[in-house]
Parts: C-alpha cells; structure tokens; sequence
C-alpha cells in the first residue's frame, strides 16, 4: 500500500513491515498512544540526512513550481469553469480562531462553503458513502449521527476474515446454567438470554489479533507492568528462601540438602529467565454465539483484559447482533478502549469481529462526513451523509488490504446501494485498467451507477508515479493532493504560509504507463480529523492522497445529495464530467496538468453544471489508441518517451466509444444517440487532428498526427477534446492526453550531465530527462549545496519506464543541514529515458527568504554483460562471461554469492469448494469459490524461509485471480506466517511443516489448472553458509585450479571474457533437495572513489541474478565395500530376514476385539518360545504393550512393568557394558559393525528402563494401598539409578522420568528447570503433555501469574484447529 516517505518529527512511523510493498496512503502524526501533536517546525531535527525513501510516512506538499525544463507548448488548454483558478494567498496572510480551526478541516478550498450557503439542505444527506479502507471506529467523534439526526454508520463489515472466529462448535449449558466455551474456560450463561435451542456456538479469539501494533503495544506495557510486579515478589520470596536455607546449612556436604539448595536456586532461576523471555502474547476472548429467535446473537467474555476478575464476564456483556440490524458496538475493556462490533454468518458457525486495523479508516470517514453539532467547523466535507464501513486491510498483514477483502467490499457496496465509494488505498503497477479488482470495480460504475473515489498516491514527486486503482483505471476517479496557504499556516503551524496553495511534494504525478493522464482531481490532502478511541485522543493530522480523496469524495457526496434532492438522474459519468469540466486551475503551466489533473474540485460549480447536464444522456466515451500500423498495445493517451520517437512524427488511431450505463434503452438512449463533436489540439503545430467528427452509439475513430521533432529537450503535455458543437458549455466531452518526453543526449567519457547554480525555494521542483547511454548499467551523482541559512529537505527521485514491469525507481530523502556535499549511486538501464527529480519540500525554507544554491553533477558508468540472468546447471562445468565497457574505463571486479536456498514443491492436496456465506456472492450471483494447496516441507534445521508463488506474487490489483493467501503451520496447528501477495520471510526451528495457499476466483476452471501449481520454499542462508563463487580466466580453472580471475581493466568497445565457476561440492548446503536452486546476485563493477571507505572496493549497484541447480545426490557405491569372507549363509540369512519380519508384524496387529488381543498374546507366547531372550523381540512387545489403549490402568502399567523387565533380563549388562568401553578399530567393518549393535542394545535397555519409570511412577500417583505405593516408591529409585548408569537421564527422550522424580521428591525447581531444558531442545517440536506439566509443577509452587501466562501461550502453540482464512 501507499505511504509516505521521509518520515518526520510531524509523521508517525509506517504502520506495516516490509517496505518493497506498503500500500496504505497515508502520514500520520507523531504518536504513541496519546500524546499531543508535534509542530511541523520540529521535523528537520527527526530525520536523518540522508535515507532511501522506501518507507515512512511524512508531512508532504508540492509548489506549483512549473517543469524546470523548457516547453515549447503554448499555453492554450481546454476551456474550464469560468477561467477558474484556485485561491492565492492575501497580502500579510494570517489565522484567526475561526480560520485556524476552519483550516483544520478544510472545506473552502473546494467551494464548500459557497455552495452551503446556497444550499445549506444539500450537506450530504440521501448520499450513502462505502469507505474501503482499515475500518471505521464507530465510537470515534464526529460519527454517531448525521446533520438531519439519522444513524451515521449503516453497516460495518470486516471483508477480510482477519477477525473472523470459527463457532462450530456447539455446546449445551449444564444444569447450573454454565458452558465449556472453546477456549476450555467455564462461562456462565445469563439466564435473561433467549435461546428456544439452547444450542450455543462456541469459539475463542486471542484478543491481540483483533488489534493494531500501536495498541498491542501500549497493552503489553501495562500488562508487564502489572506482571513484573507479581513476579518480583515471587522472585523475592523464592531469594528469601534459599538465603534462609543456606543461612540454615552453611558448609553441608549432604547429597541430599545439596539437591534441595540446587532446587531453591533453580526456582530463583527460572524467574529471573521468565523476566528475561517474557513475550506476552495476550488473553483470550470467548466468543458465544446462538440464535434468539429472531435474530443472531453474540457475546464475548472479556475477562483475560480485565484487572478486576468481577470485570468481562460473559453473562454481563450485552449481546450483540449483525451491526446493521441495531447499530450497536461493545468496548472490550477500559485499558484497550478499543470498540468493535459483529456479524454473523453460516448459521452462527461463523462470526465476525471487527476492529479497525490503523487509524487510517476513522481519519478518512471524518474528512468525508463527520458531524460535530457543537464545533460546526470541524464537520467533515458532507455532515449528512451516511457512510459504511468495508474493512479491506488486514489486520493479520499489519493492514494491508487483500483481493478477498477487496471484492468482498464492492458486493456490500452494491448490496447496501451505495452512491459513492472512497478508497485510499493502492500501489505500483505493471499493467494500468487491468485486473480481477478493475474489472469488478468498472461493472459496479457502469452497472451500479457508484461513483468510485481513490487517491492517486504518495509517490511524487516524480512523473509516472501514480498507481493502481486510482491513478490508473479508467472507471475510478483518482485524486491527487493539495496544499493550500492556510492549511500550511494552520494544520502544518508552518511558521510563514506559502504565497499560493500547492501541490503537496510527494503526491503522485501521472501519466499512467499507457499515456493516460492518471491524476483527475486534486482536493485539500491534510486535515485534523477523527481518530479511533484506542489511541486515547479524538482528532490527529494525517495528510496524503489518502486525505484528499475523502475530501473529494465528501464534495461529491455534496453533489449526489443535491441532485438527488433536485430529482437530476444520478450517474457516475456525468458527475466525473461536471467535477473535472469545472475544477478550479492551479497552475496555468500545461505540463501541471500531469500533477495536478484537471485542477482543484469546485462543488458549486459543479452543481451548476449537473444542473445544466439534466437533460443530456449519462455516456461516458472510453478513449482506446494505438499506433498506425500496430494493433496492441491498447492505450489510453499517447505518451513518446525517448529520443528516437521524438525524432519521427508518428500517426495514431483513436476510437471513440459511447458507454452507457448496462440499463440504458436500446430505443430511447441508444438508438437516437448521436452527437457532432469539434475537435481542438492545444497546439495545432505539434498536434494535428480533423475538425469535426460525428459520434453514434456503435462509436467513430480518427486519427491523431504528432511531430515532435522541432520541440525543444524536456516534458511536453498536449490535448486533443472534443466539445459538442450544439452545446459547447459543456466543456471537453472527451479528452486525449499526449504527453511527450524529449530527453537530452550525453557526450563525454564517461558521459556526464552537470546543473550548477540551480536555485531553489520551498515546493520548487526541477526535473531533468536524460537518454541513458547504451551500456549503461549505473548512475553516480554528487549533490552540493550552498548559500541558505537554515536546514533544506530534498526529494530525489528517478524514474525509468519499461513495458510490462513496474516503474523503475530510485529515490531518496536528504536533509542538508548546512551547505555540504552528498553522494549517491543507483542502478540504471541503459536505452530507457530517465527522469531525475529533485525537489525541495513543499515547507522546507518556507520561512527564510535565502534560496537554496544547488550543483548537481551524474554520471553515468556501465558494464555490459551478453547474459543478465546466469544458471549454472549442476555439473562441473563453469559459465562464460563476456564483459564490455561501453561508456569509459571501467573496472572489472565480479563478485558472486549465494545467499539462499529455493526449494520447489507441488501440492500434497487441493480442496475445491464455494464459499457458503452471501459475504462471498458476487452481485451477478455468481458464488465465489475457493481452492485450497496444502504443501508439506521440513527443515533439518532452524532458519528463516518464506513462500514464493512465482505466477501469483508481487501483483494485487493487476492480476486475473481474485485472490492469495498463505498460512504456515506446524503439526500443532500453532500458525507461524500467513501473507498475501508480499510474501515475508519467517524464522523457524528445525520439524516438518504445513503450508496451506488459498486462491479464490469464481471461474472454477481457472481454478483447475492450478491443483498442481508449483510453489517454492525460500531458504535464507546464514552468513557462514552463503558460498562466494570464483572466477577463472581458463575453463579448466575450476577443476584444476588455475587462472584465478581478480579484476581487470575494460577499455571503451574492448570485450573481455571470463569463466564464473560453480561451487564446490564440501561448500553446499547440508540437506538441500536434488532440483532445487541456490539463488544470489552477481556484480561487476567498482563506483568511483567519492564512495570508497578505507580504501575497500565499494561494488557498483547494479546487480544480476546467478544460481546453481543442486544435482542428483551421489550414488554410494561402498554399501558392500568389507563384508567379511566369513559371512552367513543363505539359510542364516533367510531365518534372520523371517525372524525379522515376524516381529515387524507385531507392531502391526490390530488389537481392536478380544479375540484380536488373544491372537496377538499367542503369538508372542509363539515368538518368545521360538526366539528367547531375544532382546529386539521383547523391545518390540513393550513398545506395542505402551502403546495399547486400555480402562484398566493399573493392570496396563503392571503389564509394561513386567515387559520391561523381560526386556532388562535378556541383556548381559556387564557385557554390554565392556563391549561399550571398548574404542573399536575404524577400518575394521565387522567391529564397527558390532558397536553400533552394541549402541542398540544399549537404547532398547534404556527404553525399558524408562518406560518401567514412567509405570512405577503412574501406579504411584494412583495411590492403591500404601504397601503397593511403597514397593512402587522404592522399585522407581532403583529403576532411575540403574537408568543413569546408561543414558543421560536428563536428555530430551529420557528427561521426563528426571522430571517425575525431582517432583515425587519435592524438587520443583530442579523438576522444572529439566523440563524447560527438554522443551528448548529444538531436535522436535516440543509435545503439549510437556507443557501440561510445566503448568501442573508450577501451580504446585504456586506461581498464579507464570501459570496463568503459560495458559495463554498454550492456545497461541497449541489450538485446536487452524483459523478461518
């Protein structure tokens, strides 16, 4: 998702993780928890001087600066509202109270008042709103009620499932009117409650996953706080102890009170370790759901968050039904004050929880609609309209949003009959207008009639910038941000205003890839609005194109509420029109066009335009171009990007289509339909068009001729519109937007472009666009600036475009605190046209009237190579390079690694099904159905993977399939990872692992062709294991070992080759399978020594991908390598397989029936009789008597007693025990051999020892007779001691007989602390019986708060069933 970037003092941290994907759009105010809101003067002190802008939000805004580089287009533009233009500034701008806080929310900007005062009726009401966004807190301020007293929030869903609870699970309550609720707990039932079924659903949540980082965290400080403080005086008293014991038994040398001071400081030791490790994963709620007669019901026991025990129980919370049936919500507890509501599903099998997951959502719905009775200026932009709430981002993802959550929003967009839809939400993408969501999103606007709002994003200053949705689809109105003087005086509290409002610095600029303009609107991008209650205040500044896009779509919401009221036929098109046809200009500069869109919203003026548009049909002409002479690709806009088409005029076709909404009459709308449009081109000696053309609903096309040649180096923006000869008043009926980029050609060598005295003032923005030289393959660029008194913040942005990928971005934040020098080097493709950006921020210098002096010099350097992706097979062999240096002298330094481990997989299982709820029913009516992959991968040892899903990974809005998600598990069912599209990696310890991917479409043959879909296991290396490659100057090099190849000189055309070598076989991972692949990155060049630090080489940043395929294991062919002359005949052979065979079959036997078991007794008797003393027999026999299941519990453990004891008898222990001391000769096979069947003999001793432990010690704690108890005491003493002659009893396998003595003995401590050492034995994953005893043996110390905290943990590591997707 979209975030801002140089995150300041004014700007909280980035709300979610991995940085290559963070989608939401937005800045937050400095916080954590409460807290007052920081001055945007004290942001240059928070941020560092120079780092990559990847992540963070930031306080953004951008000068209406024009394009630094010359155009040579005439200022002619399509005509506006009136010659509009937004607001300047006044002469000595200053704030009152009134204007201070109208700043705050503003309104103005967009004509907000204006039409309010005309038509104080139209503020929004009859207008319904869909926030797609992090969920809106409906206790927040501002969002209890409309301005005409209607409910505010009609609905509020989580489309997620982040928040669903699974309450299969039926129970009955016992006589006393009490449940077992799911997370065991025992619940009282409020005897009020009507349940004519008296079936109650039962699940359980852990309550941390319900809520956001910022406030788990906060809770997890005051639950430490509280904890600490219990285990501090559990510390103290066990510390008071051992000082009373050892003051009692100074210098003992008792064995025994040796053990008993071992044990006190044991139990002091563990305490100090619980302090040490303590994670708190949090309580649990207990989610009951019935029917009532009427209607679905929900309670929840919230009693784990509460410090008084009277406080959450289940029977005083207040049911809960669906949110749009009562509008009610719960509070969890005092400390979180977070709300939530619910929703039922499936028959009361499914409830949904929903919290928000940021306070994002809450934020957005204020700038669109909060209505505040008492402070009238704070109201949002539409106080009487109504909202609903989509919950798309993930609280599971750090809030993310997901296809699932997604497409589940527009079905309750349509199925509440929504007006509008606000979405800020969105990302980068490689395809603009395509997608499963686009697609969905475009039948909704063009069936539906919803008028869809999302923000354009936060990646400017840059051209090309804008992303999906947004700014990228033709159906979804995309909003760019705007800074106007007094939202910098006043919400920024900049010390002096700007003299003109602005674009904010980092909001995206267009055009789209495909040429079309991508940024429509522009609204106010800042505001103080609501905020949830958790985060203990009520109002916070955001600003971003999240924020804009509410305060246009509030505007709209205006809008809709007018014409409705006015009884005007209600339609997307016509609004998109009215609002673009009439919004205000900010720069009358057209390459501004590309930042701006068509100008700032103006609400009245877009009244008076719907009003004059009654009549006219609701079409909207979709724009489809192509290149004479090319059929694909399909473009919105004409976009010439680079030398060689700027060289050539070029012809286009453009088709012109009419689209109706799918309701339109073929003989009233389509058949009469017919309109003669005049065609204009901005500048008619660039762009050449027809005159006229005539438009019938079956569509027209012409064409479009654009010389580029005699125009000057730099940005260019054109238009060719369409205005309707019988009404011209109506402005452009269509637009095709041309953007023309000619860069500039470098010379030199290497070749170098310098700027010297470039000056800048607050918002100034300069652009450059260079044609990247062939060969080259990076960028080195120094930055010097002089001559300004206070500290100055730059946006440093370069862009490159390359069809079918991702824009190709570098960018960075640099904060010059005084006039210095700084350094930087990025990657580079050569032939593509590169756009560098350097940008003041839109506040910084704001006050010092002392421009920035800047000196940029870049140069370019490359290594060319004949093959970017290198694979190295398998074999021997090495793989040749060939090396070129294009530009200049460069030095060749190749550096190869391998960093990690990508193991294939195809799915164990696949499980097709259609979803059960209406939640997944598309508004067609088809029912969205769900295929779920169950992979299984192990790992021999701990370390860090993630999942790789080549065909679905890295594309959320420009992909065909609805939907991924992916869990890891373990055979617990404990949950490790779970991601969507933006895969993390994951640290985990050595077992076998489940991973489930789930994939949702409603075409079940897509679904299909994925069962086998082959995904891969991504294994990080540590940094001891990863394998540097060597390089070779001969083929033979790295057999042999000659012609080591260091670096080398590349002269200009010159190539030189060289070998890269595959790694040898003792360097390879342990235990990687055959076919996969070690993966890393090859270098080959050395930046200049501006970046070298202590004289080391500093390797260029452009990097490729190299790996090696793991080949076949090798074959063993000393299996039979020294069998001794005298080995067995035949007949030996043949009665020692038998033998074998028949004691495998015993542990195979089906012991079901009694006539089962008395087979199964007879044939032992059989194979003891015929094989006595035969210890892997009655090895064998004990391991089938442990695993039988039985009533009769004493008799079973007599009957393990005395198999154990057979076991014991048939072994010469003083044998064995020479045997073992004996170190046998290592080449002699036939002595290794009886070692190791000496090492077996040992362990199935020891087996039967243990297990002869663990029965003695059962039959005790049954407690018979006493006589029986003592002779049991005294048998496990002497079982334990013979035990430890053997093994060591405190190892992982035989360690719980250690620990069942130290407690029959008393020593807790000692017990406990054996116990904790078998769990964090990593060789298996730790079993739930081990972590049962742990919370038996410190409850018997009587420790509450490390039981109780235990207890919590035992539902993270062992639920009983995995969560819903």
């Amino acid at each position: 998702m979209w975030h801002l970037r140089g995150s300041s003092a004014t700007t909280a941290a980035a709300l979610h993780k991995s940085v290559a994907h963070l989608r939401l759009l937005l800045a937050v105010s400095a916080w954590s928890g409460p807290g007052p809101l920081l001055p945007a003067a004290a942001a240059a002190a928070a941020l560092a001087a120079v780092s990559t802008r990847r992540g963070g939000p930031g306080p953004s805004a951008r000068a209406v600066a024009a394009s630094a580089m010359p155009s040579s287009s005439p200022s002619t533009s399509p005509p506006s509202a009136k010659g509009t233009t937004a607001a300047a500034a006044p002469a000595g701008f200053h704030l009152t109270e009134p204007s201070f806080l109208e700043s705050l929310m503003p309104k103005k900007e967009i004509g907000v008042d204006r039409f309010l005062a005309a038509h104080p009726e139209y503020d929004g009401r009859g207008a319904l709103i869909a926030i797609f966004d992090s969920g809106v807190d409906p206790a927040a301020a501002g969002l209890q009620t409309t301005s005409d007293g209607k409910p505010k929030i009609l609905d509020i869903l989580d489309c997620t499932g982040s928040g669903d609870v699974d309450t299969s699970k039926v129970v009955k309550a016992d006589d006393d009117g009490s449940i077992v609720g799911a997370s065991g707990t025992r619940l009282i039932i409020n005897p009020s409650w009507k349940n004519p079924s008296q079936e109650w659903h039962v699940g359980y949540k852990l309550v941390y996953e319900l809520f956001t980082d910022s406030l788990t965290s906060r809770l997890k400080k005051e639950r430490k706080k509280k904890w600490d403080e219990e285990n501090q005086e559990a510390i103290s008293e066990a510390l008071k102890q051992l000082n009373e014991f050892e003051k009692k038994h100074r210098k003992s040398d008792d064995a025994k009170l040796k053990m008993a001071h071992e044990d006190l400081q044991n139990r002091l030791d563990y305490l100090r370790k619980q302090a040490e490790g303590y994670d708190d994963r949090g309580p649990v709620i207990d989610v009951v759901a019935w029917h009532d007669g009427d209607v679905w019901r929900v309670a929840v026991d919230t009693q784990g968050l509460e410090s008084n025990q009277n406080c959450g129980k289940l029977a005083d919370f207040v049911p809960l039904t669906n949110y749009r049936l009562e509008r009610k919500f719960g509070i969890f507890s005092k400390l979180d004050a977070c709300s939530f509501v619910a929703n039922i599903y499936d028959d009361g099998n499914l409830v949904s929880i929903v919290t928000d997951c940021s306070p994002h959502a809450t934020h957005v719905a204020g700038i669109a609609a909060a209505f505040h009775p008492d402070e009238p200026l704070l109201n949002g932009v539409a106080p009487g309209a109504q909202l609903i709430s989509c919950k798309i981002g993930d609280t599971r993802l750090g809030s993310m949003e997901t296809g699932t959550g997604l497409v589940r929003a527009l079905i309750a967009a349509v199925e509440h009959k929504c007006d509008l839809i606000n979405m800020s939400y969105g990302e980068a993408t490689l395809l603009p207008d395509y997608g499963r969501f686009i697609d969905l999103a475009s039948e909704v606007v063009d069936k539906h009639r919803i008028i869809f709002i999302s923000s354009a994003g936060n990646n400017g200053p840059a051209l090309n910038t804008v992303g999906a949705p947004g700014g990228t689809s033709s159906s979804i109105i995309g909003v760019g941000a705007y800074v106007s003087p007094a939202m910098a005086a006043g919400a920024h509290c900049v010390v002096q205003a700007p003299a003109e409002g602005m674009e904010y610095t980092w909001s995206s600029r267009g055009p789209a890839a495909d040429g079309d303009l991508g940024v429509s609107i522009s609204a106010p991008g800042g505001a103080v609005a609501p905020v949830p209650t958790w985060t203990l205040q009520s109002r916070m500044l955001m600003n971003g194109t999240s924020m804009s896009s509410p305060s246009a779509c509030g505007g709209v919401a205006l809008l809709v509420s007018a014409m409705k009221a006015e009884g005007i036929p209600l339609s997307p098109y016509i609004v998109r029109k009215a609002i673009e046809n009439t919004a205000a200009s900010i720069s009358d500069v057209p390459e501004e066009k590309l930042t701006t869109g068509h100008g700032l919203l103006q609400v009245d003026r877009a009244f008076e335009y719907a009003q004059q548009a009654k009549e006219l049909p609701p079409v909207s002409y979709r724009i489809s171009i192509n290149q004479v002479g090319k059929s694909i690709p399909k473009l919105r806009g004409i976009y010439l990007r680079g030398s060689n088409t700027c060289q050539q005029t070029s012809e286009w076709t453009v088709q012109l289509d009419p689209k109706f909404h799918e309701d339109a009459s073929n003989m009233e709308q389509l058949v009469p339909f017919e309109e003669c449009l005049q065609l204009h081109s901005t500048d008619s000696s660039v762009v050449k068009i027809p005159e006229y053309i005539m438009v019938t609903n079956n569509g027209r096309s012409f064409n479009i001729v654009v010389n580029p040649v005699n125009i000057s180096s730099g940005l260019h923006y054109y238009e060719v519109y369409g205005i309707d000869c019988k009404a011209p008043w109506r402005g452009p009926i269509f637009r095709v937007p041309i953007t023309v980029i000619k860069p500039i050609a470098l010379l030199g060598e290497p070749p170098a472009l310098t700027l010297s005295n470039l000056s800048f003032k607050s918002g100034h923005i300069e652009r450059r666009f260079i044609n990247v030289p062939i060969g080259a393959s990076w960028v080195e660029v120094t930055m010097r600036t002089s001559a300004f008194d206070t500290p100055r913040r730059f946006f440093l942005d370069a862009v490159q475009i390359c069809p079918l990928k991702r824009p190709i971005k570098w960018e960075a934040v640099v904060t010059f605190s005084s006039p210095s020098l700084k350094n930087f080097s990025f990657p580079v493709d050569g032939g593509l046209t590169l756009e560098l950006s350097i940008a003041q921020f839109w506040s910084s210098g704001i006050a010092s009237h002392e421009p920035t002096c800047v000196d940029f010099e870049i140069v370019f350097h490359g290594i060319s190579i004949d093959q970017r992706v290198i694979g190295l097979d398998g074999s021997e062999a090495p793989v040749r390079i060939v090396a070129r240096s294009l530009l200049a002298s460069e030095r060749l330094v190749p550096v190869a690694t391998l960093n990690k481990v990508k193991t294939p997989y195809r799915p164990v299982e696949c499980n097709l099904c259609s979803l059960p709820t209406s939640r997944d029913r598309l508004p067609s009516g088809k029912q969205i159905i769900a295929l779920t992959l169950t992979y299984k991968f192990k790992l021999e040892d701990g370390a860090e993977i993630k999942p790789h899903v080549p065909l679905l990974n890295n594309r959320i809005y420009d992909n065909k399939f609805e939907s991924q998600f992916y869990r890891i598990s373990d055979s617990n069912k404990c949950v490790y990872s779970s991601g969507d599209v933006y895969p993390d990696y994951v640290k985990l310890s050595k077992g076998e692992y489940t991973l489930q991917l789930y994939i949702r479409h409603d075409n079940v043959q897509l679904l299909e062709k994925m069962k086998q879909l082959v995904i891969f296991i991504e294994r990080k290396l540590e940094k001891k294991d990863c394998i540097q490659l060597s390089f070779y100057s001969e083929p033979d090099g790295p057999v042999v070992g000659n012609g080591t190849f260091k670096s080398s000189v590349l002269v200009p055309g010159e190539p030189e080759a060289f070998y890269v070598g595959p790694p040898s076989g003792e360097k390879l991972p342990k235990n990687v399978l055959p076919g996969s692949l070690l993966a890393g990155s090859i270098t080959y060049g050395a930046v200049s020594s501006f970046n070298k630090k202590d004289d080391q080489t500093q390797h260029a940043p452009a990097s490729y991908c190299i790996s090696y395929l793991i080949p076949p294991s090798k074959v063993d062919n000393d299996k039979e390598k020294g069998v001794s002359a005298g080995r067995k005949s035949i007949s030996e052979r043949l009665d020692e397989e038998v033998r074998d065979t028949k004691i495998k079959f015993l542990s195979g036997f089906n012991q079901e029936t009694e006539d089962d078991k008395s087979s199964w007794m007879e044939l032992v008797a059989s194979l003891k009789a015929e094989y006595p003393k035969y210890t892997p027999l009655l090895a064998k026999i004990l391991e089938c008597i442990v695993q039988k299941a039985t009533d009769d519990k004493i008799s079973h453990q007599k009957e393990i007693i005395a198999a154990a004891d057979e076991v014991v008898d048939s072994i010469d222990k003083e044998d064995l025990a020479k045997s073992l001391s004996l170190k046998p000769d290592p080449e002699d096979d036939e002595a290794q051999k009886n070692k190791k069947n000496m090492e077996e003999t040992r362990d199935q001793l020891a087996d039967a020892l243990y297990q002869k432990g663990l029965a003695l010690a059962e039959i005790e704690s049954l407690k018979t007779d006493e006589s029986t108890e003592a002779s049991a005491k005294d048998d496990f003493e002497e079982t334990y001691k013979e035990l430890i002659k053997w093994v060591d009893a405190k190892s992982t396998k035989y360690g719980s007989l250690t620990v069942l003595r130290e407690r029959r003995c008393g020593r807790l401590g000692t017990a406990l602390k054996v116990l904790n050492d078998m769990i964090q034995d990593d060789s298996e994953q730790a079993k739930k019986k081990l972590y049962d005893l742990k919370i038996q043996l410190v409850e018997e110390i009587g420790w509450a708060h490390v039981s109780a905290y235990e207890k919590q943990w035992m539902h993270v590591r062992f639920p009983p069933s995995l969560p819903p997707f």
